[in-house]
């Protein structure tokens, strides 16, 4: 099938077993370069009962290294797992952790608190405060100055891979982020209740990049004005009424990059195929199941600034799709003719007055990922076009995290950290409004 992008404190004693092993350590490298991106932003840091809350000490550490001004919350889950006294030390500012204190409610109260941010950041949030901030709950500091914030609000969600797994849980998430809650991981890995999965806090300087991006979009607007058409997903190509061809795509990748080009101002139509992904905010959906329906309804969505072109197209369809179920005849196979499907992205690429001034494509590779994804963007004419690996074992079709390279318009390449595909979105957001900002 065709290349793609495969495609985001508690009060009870529960979420103590949840987040993960402890894999780095508060003098470990950043991978980040140290500047002052953040220099003069205001971060309200909501620290919640994890095993992951020792990350939010480093991640303090990268921001303020940044220039951000970091004020924290710390809810009596949290208190079991870092002190007040290491926060205010990193933080150089009072940490905050009772609602009724009345000293605090004089020189701070949570009102101020929570609106004299210009993000607020929950890292770690557990599966019970974001329970808590789904219902509209308020019943200690940290869920008071969710629900009175005025200001954007970022996840980093760690907790057992069964937790996180939960219908519930997803089901909080998914609101939340209708909502306009941004997230940012959680990743894959072992966890320290001894069990692997999905449930790991992002790492700190994924967190920085979201946080980035979320500052950048809100302060900028870099996109406002800019219309951007997304493709996401997988495409299903009938072989009969309930039969089809698919791919493993879960439109994560493409979801994600949807949001955070919205979140920085763009008009976004998102078309998509088959997926579980939760609706992103603010964006237009067109939904479609076969390549000809999507080329048909990207052909509907221009004029675009941008077209990012992250859905797994399949390569091939039954050029004749049966009307009825196909039947076992004395154990005899049906034999099937493919036809080729039409190529998207060289169609949007090869347009003429039409064709958006800015066309990305995803090369999903096995081996020699650079070469052929080089190769690729020559063949196909596209701008840019973002390359991952995708063999055996590297779990990334699908997964929750891409290595990226990044080869631009001149042929140059750009080594992306892994991240989770939330932050992957981020950075190409803020690569986009960088290229408009310059053009």
């Amino acid at each position: 099938m065709g290349p793609g992008s495969g495609a985001g404190a508690t009060v009870s004693g529960s979420d103590r077993n949840a987040g993960e092993a402890a894999s780095a350590s508060p003098t470990a490298p950043t991978a980040l370069d140290c500047r002052p991106m953040l220099d003069g932003k205001r971060i309200l840091l909501i620290v919640a009962g994890g095993v992951a809350a020792y990350k939010s000490l480093i991640l303090v550490r990268r921001l303020r290294e940044r220039g951000a001004a970091v004020r924290a919350v710390l809810t009596a889950g949290g208190a079991e797992f870092v002190t007040p006294l290491s926060l205010a030390a990193l933080t150089e500012d009072k940490v905050y952790q009772e609602l009724f204190s009345l000293t605090d409610e004089s020189e701070m109260g949570h009102i101020r608190l929570s609106r004299e941010a210009d993000l607020v950041v929950v890292a770690p949030a557990t599966a019970d405060l974001m329970a808590k901030m789904a219902a509209g709950l308020a019943d200690d500091l940290a869920s008071t100055a969710l629900l009175a914030t005025d200001k954007p609000v970022l996840v980093a969600p760690a907790m057992n891979v069964e937790m996180w797994g939960h219908a519930a849980t997803q089901a909080n998430m998914a609101l939340l982020e209708r909502r306009g809650v941004l997230r940012v991981g959680p990743g894959a890995g072992d966890l320290a209740c001894g069990e692997t999965g999905s449930g790991r806090m992002a790492e700190p300087e994924e967190i920085v990049i979201a946080i980035e991006a979320a500052l950048a979009g809100r302060a900028s607007g870099a996109l406002a004005g800019r219309r951007a058409l997304v493709t996401s997903g997988p495409t299903w190509e009938p072989i009969d009424p309930v039969r089809y061809i698919a791919n493993r795509s879960s439109g994560k990748q493409g979801h994600a990059i949807a949001g955070a080009l919205a979140r920085h101002g763009a008009e976004v139509v998102l078309v998509t195929g088959p997926t579980h992904e939760p609706d992103p905010a603010h964006v237009s959906i067109e939904r479609i199941e076969t390549a000809r329906e999507m080329l048909d309804a990207c052909m509907a969505a221009l004029p675009a600034d941008i077209a990012v072109c992250a859905a797994a197209v399949a390569d091939w369809r039954v050029r004749e799709a049966a009307g009825e179920k196909l039947k076992k005849e004395n154990g005899g196979l049906p034999a099937l003719e493919l036809a080729e499907n039409p190529d998207i992205l060289h169609r949007l690429a090869g347009l003429d007055n039409r064709r958006p001034p800015l066309v990305v494509g995803f090369a999903a590779e096995t081996e020699n990922v650079v070469a052929h994804a080089r190769e690729k963007r020559r063949r196909k004419g596209c701008d840019w076009i973002l390359a991952n690996d995708v063999s055996p074992g590297t779990g990334t079709f699908g997964g929750e995290r891409n290595t990226i390279h990044l080869i631009d318009e001149e042929d140059r390449v750009e080594d992306w950290p892994t991240a989770g595909k939330a932050e992957v979105a981020d950075r190409l957001a803020l690569r986009i409004a960088d290229r408009f900002a310059a053009a």
